[in-house]
């Protein structure tokens, strides 16, 4: 399902957009988002965290964007503000909320 692949040191999403691998993160996937999402783990462009979510909303579709409103966001383990700037290497955390007993 994820569109983006690297490919000459460049990572393309269906959109065409194509970025450098200066301006991705690594993305994690948890409970719900990752089941919506089909995976745990993606590398999406972005050079802050809502510019990766708009990543992540083309790459994983209708279920994922359904699932995204409820999430909380990291970014290196801390919360984040959606005009947080991500570098290469940071990671993006979407955490559904989870209950437990």
């Amino acid at each position: 399902m994820l569109t983006s692949w690297c490919r000459r040191g460049r990572l393309a999403g269906r959109s065409g957009r194509v970025a450098s691998l200066g301006d991705v993160a690594v993305v994690r996937l948890f409970a719900a988002a990752r089941e919506a999402a089909g995976t745990g783990r993606a590398v999406l462009p972005g050079d802050t965290v809502d510019a990766v979510l708009a990543s992540a909303r083309e790459a994983f579709g209708d279920a994922f964007v359904a699932v995204l409103p409820t999430c909380r966001i990291w970014l290196n383990g801390d919360a984040a503000a959606g005009d947080a700037p991500v570098g290469v290497g940071d990671e993006v955390a979407v955490l559904p909320p989870v209950s437990g007993g």
